[in-house]
């Protein structure tokens, strides 16, 4: 089975006095979050058994750095791409646009992830999803949440797609 995970950023610190939302790095929490997420993507009984995956990330630091703590250098990525493009800093990210450039890396023969923010994972989520999706019941997509979908062996498109799975770290 082919899967997509939608990884919304771990917890971010604020932006500080002319710092550029861009460069927000991870709290301590965020950090803590991400490491939850590497223990479930190294595990091939939790999160790993979805790799390995072709990764996108957006170029912020956030989710830069969501994707070092929790992925990098695990089984579960075998590709890494990054785009500024996916950033929702600068213009009004959609879910069709994460889908848009998930399509650009696919490569058909495996799993895919994205790295991605707020509203736009979240939008992505709902305007794939086969039904209703538990973890989305409120209308947020909590941080550093991974939510798995089944993708057809076929090039990813606007779905349906069965929700499957949902990593969720405690705070």
């Amino acid at each position: 089975m082919r899967s997509l995970v939608i990884v919304r950023h771990a917890k971010a610190a604020s932006a500080g006095k002319g710092q550029r939302d861009y460069d927000r790095p991870l709290t301590k929490r965020g950090r803590a979050q991400s490491e939850r997420l590497r223990v479930w993507a190294s595990d091939p009984q939790a999160l790993g058994r979805f790799g390995p995956v072709t990764a996108l990330v957006s170029g912020s630091a956030r989710t830069r750095e969501t994707y070092a703590v929790a992925f990098a250098g695990t089984p579960f990525v075998h590709a890494l791409e990054t785009s500024d493009l996916i950033y929702n800093g600068k213009r009004d990210v959609s879910g069709r646009d994460l889908l848009a450039e998930l399509a650009s890396i696919d490569p058909v023969t495996e799993s895919l992830m994205v790295v991605a923010h707020n509203p736009s994972v979240l939008e992505l989520a709902l305007d794939i999803a086969e039904g209703p999706v538990a973890a989305l019941a409120d209308g947020r997509y909590p941080l550093a949440a991974a939510l798995v979908f089944e993708l057809r062996d076929e090039p990813i498109g606007p779905g349906p797609y069965r929700f499957v799975e949902a990593f969720v770290p405690e705070d």
